[in-house]
């Protein structure tokens, strides 16, 4: 495992972080693909054998359970100083303002069964609060000691930078995070948002590293549950099927020429751009062994050059 530090927070990460969506009740209605508290105590033991230390959940995910059931695992496996826990805020009752942030941080250390979250994520940006009063209430959660760092998600980069402002102009802690929607099949965030974190030293943290798993396997679709139930991949990445399939066929190519996964290459590619620690939502305890795998591989320039070529702007996703 490679570790990184997250941004300027001194927080030691590992340069994978387990995704858990996967995780929760699936009869929350959330997704009907998540694991049972049993089968996700299973995925985060082995990630943890792995070398993994860096955990990503939210208040809304699985209705909280996701949050239960990686709280209560991790209690039981490893010391709480010895990981990072991020989770998020935003898709509640009263978004990101100063009460909904107040009552939502209590809820999810509630149920994460811990006095403080290591990194505490805005999941959007709100159109309909103040940015001074997000980013001080933030601030105070920092001060009273229940969140250590705080991160932001898919925006676009002039809201990014204007909440940097903001934090800065006052005084109070700013984002060292962004964990924002970037693979081989998206990458609109290159024209602004990215550059601006990378002249900041934030680090990216990206979901849907893989596309879905569409950059993990040759064919567009797959017969697993996620994959015939997912609606919000498929909102994402069907629609432009036709342009960005040759792109999965090179990933491929690559693949064969190196001896190594398709996982490799596309996690590969990210690392080369610059990226942190991806977010990876796995079901199974052999997609972290894949994904450990790419650090072991260094595209060259040219390997780059070919996987990029075929992209074509895309309509933004993830930003409201």
């Amino acid at each position: 495992m490679e570790y990184a530090v997250l941004g300027d927070s001194g927080i030691k990460i590992s340069r994978l972080c387990v995704g858990c969506m996967s995780f929760g009740d699936p009869a929350s209605n959330f997704h009907a693909w998540t694991l049972n508290a049993e089968e996700s105590e299973k995925i985060i033991h082995h990630a943890l054998e792995l070398g993994i230390n860096f955990f990503d959940t939210a208040n809304v995910y699985s209705a909280g359970t996701s949050e239960e059931y990686l709280g209560r695992a991790l209690k039981k496996m490893v010391p709480r100083d010895r990981v990072v826990i991020a989770t998020k805020v935003y898709f509640n009752e009263g978004k990101l303002s100063r009460q909904a942030i107040l009552r939502e941080i209590d809820g999810s250390l509630k149920r994460l069964g811990t006095d403080y979250v290591d990194l505490y994520i805005i999941h959007r940006f709100d159109y309909e609060t103040p940015i001074e009063e997000t980013m001080e209430t933030l601030h105070s959660l920092v001060q009273a000691g229940k969140v250590r760092a705080l991160g932001a998600s898919a925006m676009y980069g002039y809201q990014f930078y204007e909440m940097q402002l903001v934090a800065e102009k006052h005084g109070w802690t700013k984002f060292v995070s962004m964990q924002n929607h970037y693979n081989l099949l998206y990458r609109e965030d290159e024209r602004e948002l990215i550059p601006i974190c990378k002249k900041q030293n934030v680090a990216l943290t990206p979901y849907s590293p893989l596309a879905a798993g569409r950059l993990a396997r040759p064919e567009w679709k797959a017969d697993s549950k996620r994959s015939q139930t997912d609606k919000i991949a498929v909102s994402k990445y069907d629609a432009t099927k036709d342009q960005d399939y040759p792109i999965v066929l090179r990933v491929q190519e690559l693949a064969e020429k190196y001896g190594a996964t398709m996982t490799h290459i596309a996690l590969a590619w990210l690392f080369a751009k610059g990226v942190t620690a991806p977010i990876i939502g796995a079901t199974k305890r052999e997609h972290f062994d894949d994904a450990v795998g790419a650090f072991n591989l260094k595209l060259t320039a040219e390997d780059i050059a070919y996987l990029e070529e075929p992209y074509v702007p895309h309509k933004v996703v993830g930003a409201l």
